[in-house]
């Protein structure tokens, strides 16, 4: 029985799997989108969120935390720097899942996993 046991096991080992996940959340956090299996973005978009509810609250403590799981300076640079701001008046669902079909060598079911804001048009104000 697998009570109160969250989480899928994604066929790898523990260390494997934890791996997998920060450098799925990095590359998300990055380019804002990343195509993979529906399972890995279900599993990655819980700790995306999570990444994104610390940068909303911004203090020193939560960029630590932040610095310690995706352990790379210049993206979480951007998440509390950038991404921080585009957030800030929504409370959670801060990624989308696309389901596009199998994958044609072993019929995997794929997604595309990208943050809401993804390719939002940013306003120009024109004052000529």
């Amino acid at each position: 029985m697998r009570h109160r046991k969250a989480g899928k096991r994604l066929g790898r080992t523990t260390s494997n799997r934890q791996a997998m996940v920060r450098n799925m959340v990095t590359s998300l956090i990055e380019h804002e989108r990343i195509i993979t299996t529906t399972p890995k973005a279900k599993e990655v978009r819980k700790v995306a969120d999570q990444m994104i509810t610390l940068a909303k609250r911004g203090d020193l403590h939560a960029r630590r935390q932040a610095l310690s799981f995706m352990q790379d300076k210049k993206v979480v640079a951007k998440l509390f720097d950038v991404l921080k701001d585009e957030y800030m008046t929504r409370d959670g669902g801060y990624t989308r899942i696309i389901r596009t079909g199998n994958r044609l060598g072993d019929a995997a079911e794929m997604a595309i996993l990208e943050l809401v804001n993804y390719g939002a048009v940013k306003e120009v104000k024109e004052d000529n």
